[in-house]
């Protein structure tokens, strides 16, 4: 009786409390290292933009930017490659794509041209930098319900390379930021309203990595560094303006063939209502012959 009045006295301790956590509790605790580097890694670049422009360095500014964009790249392929995905890392990639494709690229623009314009121009570095908000914003929204093979917008990666690719170019070819203001103004506005149009651009998210591909793909990729590499100012200006203008003349292609398709059946029923009236005037009225010559 003793013992029995002693076991239930002491309190019984669950058999799950000193469990070890599941492997899903770690990992969702935990913080990936290899991806969150490379994120630390563009937030750093975007930063360092802004301190040389802020310096008047601009050409460095412009740089930094692009090595920001290969970086943001860099962390999403990996972390889907190595399974390294998770909440922590989506939220910190989009506070870290808002510095160095929202903040730095405006303020480098407004260093370099835009402040001459007065007003103008720091609206318009407000609009890009407020189109870039408003775009991470809608896209960790509707990450889950959009077509993964395009982008509803501009990426803002791309529209930061327009913007640095333009202060790039200008520098190179030996253009003061004043002489292009106008065209800086115009840039800059466009870009940032791309971010929140509804416009689809590719994103290139159906190329397989881990697939195996043809020689002559190896070969094209050689090609391509080499002409980046003759002129990279010049070319990936070019590139980008070409992949922001690839979502406007495909949307005008779809909007005509809408239009097209809405219009096709609508012939064969005027070509039938025609033909009926057709039917009807040429038939004779009741009780008159058909014969011009006779008489009623």
């Amino acid at each position: 009786m003793t013992i029995l009045e002693s076991t239930e006295a002491t309190p019984k301790v669950p058999d799950n409390e000193h469990a070890p956590l599941p492997l899903s509790d770690k990992r969702r605790r935990g913080i990936y290292i290899l991806p969150n580097l490379f994120t630390t890694a563009a937030l750093f670049a975007g930063f360092y933009a802004i301190v040389q422009a802020m310096n008047q360095r601009f050409e460095y500014a412009a740089v930094a930017i692009f090595v920001a964009m290969v970086l943001d790249g860099l962390d999403g392929r990996i972390a889907r490659l190595t399974n390294t995905q998770s909440e922590f890392g989506a939220e910190y990639d989009s506070l870290s794509d808002m510095v160095s494709f929202g903040a730095a690229p405006a303020l480098v623009m407004y260093e370099w041209a835009l402040q001459d314009l007065g007003k103008l121009g720091w609206v318009a570095a407000f609009i890009y930098c407020a189109g870039a908000a408003l775009r991470l914003a809608r896209f960790n929204t509707n990450i889950d319900v959009v077509d993964k093979r395009y982008f509803q917008g501009l990426p803002s990666p791309a529209a930061a390379a327009l913007v640095a690719g333009m202060v790039w170019v200008g520098i190179d070819n030996g253009f003061a930021g004043n002489e292009l203001r106008w065209y800086a103004a115009v840039l800059t506005i466009f870009a940032g309203v791309s971010m929140v149009s509804n416009v689809l651009f590719w994103s290139g998210k159906s190329i397989n990595l881990r697939k195996s591909v043809p020689f002559i793909v190896l070969i094209a990729l050689v090609l391509a560094f080499a002409l980046i590499s003759s002129y990279p100012p010049g070319i990936l200006f070019g590139l980008f303006l070409a992949y922001a203008g690839s979502g406007y003349v495909v949307a005008a292609l779809r909007w005509r063939r809408r239009r097209t398709h809405r219009a096709e059946p609508a012939a064969p029923q005027a070509a039938a209502y025609t033909a009926q009236a057709g039917d009807a005037a040429a038939a004779p009225v009741e009780g008159a012959s058909s014969d011009p010559g006779s008489k009623p």
